[in-house]
């Protein structure tokens, strides 16, 4: 049984090539509207559709796609087929890469996370702005994403529904949602690096402790992550205010 404020598992979309594709809707704001189903969605690398998986990811109407990587990852890796068929865009708001794989396991690794979000968040504010821009004002629905879905995909999620005044305890769940997916980041880990030893025994975690160091570093250095969002990343009211109406059922009629 799910506790309160627990986003149950039904989230995710089943793909058999993808494994962290989840729809962003059903989230409550704080006046009491709700996300709508079917309009954004958050996803690890794209680039892996194929065969049936292909025909399901059409199927959902889809028309923009933010790729959150590195230029020389979707070099590597590749991104969405048939790119052409959507507004694509690449907004890499990581600026300082790292090796999730070789992190010390004697590291405090949710603090050693929450470092690396707070580099992304210094680093990043031009791309966070643009992606958020092109979530609020591109045809929708939407999905962005990264290589696992994880982190970067997560910092965009929780500032998102930040943005859309979700309580903070749903965000730490999204979050740690990813955690119904580690086991198969994980072995395509393994798969793809089959002469390497994976050093840290967390690679593909995202507890939601991890999310509530980066929102209260946030809130420590800017006043809220709201007052980050707003100040440093520039998004403007006019932003939020096409963010609520795209993403948001509509208000009441007042009697």
């Amino acid at each position: 049984m799910s506790r309160p404020h627990e986003v149950p598992p039904s989230r995710h979309i089943a793909f058999d090539r993808l494994h962290n594709f989840r729809d962003l809707g059903g989230y409550r704001s704080a006046d009491g509207r709700t996300v709508v189903n079917g309009v954004l969605y958050r996803s690890d690398n794209l680039a892996k559709l194929e065969g049936a998986d292909w025909e399901k990811f059409l199927g959902l109407g889809v028309r923009t796609v933010i790729d959150l990587r590195y230029p020389w990852e979707i070099e590597r890796r590749g991104r969405v087929p048939e790119a052409h068929l959507f507004t694509y865009a690449n907004h890499s708001i990581e600026h300082r890469p790292y090796d999730q794989a070789e992190i010390d396991p004697d590291t405090d690794p949710w603090r050693y996370l929450a470092d690396r979000f707070a580099e992304v968040a210094e680093d990043g504010v031009v791309e966070i702005r643009e992606a958020i821009e092109l979530i609020a004002d591109g045809p929708g629905p939407t999905v962005f994403h990264c290589a696992s879905g994880k982190d970067r995909t997560g910092l965009i999620a929780a500032f998102v529904l930040t943005l859309l005044d979700v309580p903070q305890e749903e965000i730490l769940a999204d979050f740690a949602l990813t955690e119904l997916a580690t086991e198969r980041l994980v072995a395509d880990w393994r798969a793809a690096h089959p002469g390497r030893t994976l050093r840290w025994p967390s690679y593909g975690r995202a507890p939601a402790a991890v999310m509530s160091l980066v929102l209260a570093d946030l809130a420590t250095r800017y006043g809220s992550p709201s007052a980050y969002l707003t100040g440093p990343v520039g998004i403007t009211p006019a932003t939020v205010a096409r963010l609520r109406e795209r993403l948001l059922t509509p208000l009441p009629a007042r009697p």
